[in-house]
């Protein structure tokens, strides 16, 4: 038996049927959690029903996007007055319905730059650097009076152009910064599509910092879909995940190359 949980991505499966009909095609091919990116679609009692009707956990859920129609993802590194302060309420808003469900992982979602990180000097970068630092301290002292745990996550520029972080190791120096002062619960949310695609060297990267991965997601690499295929050996990195204990979730963030119940094939062993 797997040492892990594995979760149905519901932004991303089961896209045959509209998102509150994924709760039940998810429990039907015996997930037992899920993960979705935003479920501000229903209210906090919708939202509980529809995970306490078909006995499934919540992973994880995200902050919300902010304007994503004008190019925003996510406001908590944008430096101006009116964005830390809709960022903090997106905070509060996440933690609020995990919260209500019994979730334990809340994604606080950067930013995008004006440009690319790479072409940004140390001081361009600051004041994204500084509101980001801010509002996690402020998300991790919320989160604490309920018992979650902030993550943050680096996404690739073939997926995100001119996101805060591309590189597992920028988001995990946010993550060490944090602690430093004074929040032992923020973690990484390692995703092995955006760490193959941009740093590579998985499994040396899992055994030299599995402590700081709070939170996993997988797909595969180039196309993003089951991970039965591509670049990454799954069958090997879950056997290395029990090898070195996570105990964590597993967030399938993957796009079915079809109906997403005939590509499960190859999780089913693990579900």
């Amino acid at each position: 038996m797997a040492s892990f949980m594995l979760a149905a991505n519901l932004s991303m499966m089961y896209g045959e049927v509209p998102l509150e009909q994924r709760f039940a095609a998810a429990a039907a091919d015996g997930f037992k959690a899920v993960e979705l990116l935003w479920p501000y679609e229903f209210s906090v009692h919708r939202f509980q029903q529809l995970l306490q009707e078909h006995d499934l956990q919540l992973a994880l859920i995200n902050t919300s996007g902010g304007d994503t129609a004008a190019g925003q993802w996510g406001r908590a590194a944008l430096p101006d007055e009116s964005s830390k302060q809709q960022a903090r309420a997106d905070i509060e808003q996440a933690l609020e319905y995990a919260a209500a469900v019994g979730g334990k992982r809340v994604h606080v979602m950067a930013s995008v730059l004006p440009q690319e990180r790479k072409a940004m000097s140390a001081a361009e970068l600051a004041p994204y650097r500084e509101a980001f630092i801010e509002n996690l301290v402020f998300a991790c002292k919320q989160a604490q009076n309920v018992g979650i745990t902030i993550t943050v996550e680096a996404l690739c520029p073939e997926i995100k152009p001119h996101y805060f972080y591309h590189s597992q190791f920028d988001s995990l120096e946010i993550v060490k910064a944090v602690q430093a002062l004074g929040c032992s619960n923020i973690k990484q949310q390692y995703d092995f599509f955006h760490a193959q695609m941009v740093d590579g060297a998985i499994s040396k990267y899992l055994r030299q910092h599995i402590s700081d991965i709070g939170h996993i997601q997988i797909a595969a690499v180039p196309d993003r879909s089951e991970c039965d295929h591509g670049e990454i050996d799954y069958r090997y990195c879950f056997a290395l995940l029990q090898e070195l204990q996570y105990t964590g979730f597993i967030g399938c963030e993957y796009k079915p190359r079809g109906n997403t119940s005939a590509g499960l094939d190859f999780l089913r062993p693990y579900l």
